[in-house]
């Protein structure tokens, strides 16, 4: 994604296996397409005004009983995880992608930083946070630093298309349920490709499309939910495959997410008082509109999800 902020210098070289996955015009593009920053400027818009944010984590917390000063890490992470299956999805990625202490972990389009804080406080690895919205970028250092974590979770403001980072940086890049925002699919697993190390772990979950999705139902995603594409289960294989990593997990949670999804939908409206005094009374029935026909779709059996595990092999791209 583009930074929203100012731009990030830091060296990079892409090795050649990864430039032949993107087309050479965007690579000849210091960032992506007009279409794309216009696609990546709806999806600020979309995370600036997301029900689930520090304000609404905090009112959360004081509801609960507890003094914002008497914050821990294991307060935060029932209030943090804006994804679906919380604490126990953090787990199942963790196991799949086998993490250790002793790893450097990327967890691309981090958001307000929930499972990055997890993940150093459950394994004690480092952990780094790419997010393109400066606010949840902004909410994410806040949180971690009130929580003592920030020894060992850093983020940074920038595009997951054009990540500021070197190649063979991370041992681990992990997604949630994030990707589906950014507009070119293919650049943004040639960039995961790249920083990850050889012989090291690419491991996500995202939101998929399925053959029963129609054009106009892609559509208004794209509009209401700014999933300006989404991948099935096998073009994300093709495109881990492409970029020189082995799939060793490509699991259909299909049927998991709608039942997790309904829940949501619930928990959404539970929210809908802090939405509208925050964000107004268009925002709150936008989202609920938006929200429901998001979950019919998956009620309809027209969207799906997937968890993926893929190793880069080793001498696949040369640093």
């Amino acid at each position: 994604m583009l930074s929203c902020g100012p731009r990030f210098e830091t060296a990079r070289r892409v090795g050649p296996s990864v430039r032949a996955a993107v087309a050479p015009s965007k690579m000849n593009e210091p960032t992506a397409s007009r279409p794309a920053q216009s696609t990546l400027a709806q999806v600020v818009e979309y995370y600036d005004t997301h029900p689930i944010n520090e304000d609404q984590i905090r009112s959360a917390v004081l509801a609960s009983g507890i003094a914002w000063e008497d914050l821990t890490p294991e307060i935060l992470q029932r209030h943090d995880q804006d994804h679906f299956g919380g604490l126990e999805a953090n787990d199942l990625l963790i196991d799949a992608a086998r993490i250790r202490p002793t790893d450097h972990v990327l967890d691309a389009c981090s958001g307000l930083g929930g499972p990055a804080r997890y993940l150093a406080r459950r394994v004690g690895c480092r952990v780094t946070g790419l997010d393109l919205t400066a606010s949840r970028h902004e909410s994410a250092q806040r949180l971690t630093a009130h929580v003592g974590l920030d020894d060992r979770v850093a983020f940074h403001l920038g595009s997951a298309l054009d990540m500021p980072f070197a190649d063979a940086t991370f041992d681990v890049v992990v997604g949630q349920e994030a990707w589906c925002h950014v507009p070119d699919k293919p650049r943004l697993i040639a960039e995961c490709a790249r920083v990850v190390k050889p012989g090291g772990v690419i491991a996500f979950t995202d939101i998929l499309r399925r053959e029963s999705a129609s054009s106009d139902d892609l559509a208004r995603l794209a509009v209401e939910m700014t999933f300006p594409t989404l991948e099935s289960l096998d073009g994300y294989r093709d495109l881990l495959e492409a970029n020189g990593c082995a799939v060793e997990r490509r699991d259909d949670l299909s049927t998991l997410w709608t039942r997790i999804l309904v829940d949501r939908l619930a928990m959404y409206r539970s929210l809908g008082d802090h939405t509208e005094r925050k964000f107004g009374t268009g925002r709150k029935a936008g989202w609920d509109q938006a929200y429901s026909f998001f979950v019919g779709l998956y009620q309809a059996g027209r969207l799906g999800g997937g968890r993926f595990v893929a190793r880069r092999r080793v001498g696949s791209i040369r640093p």
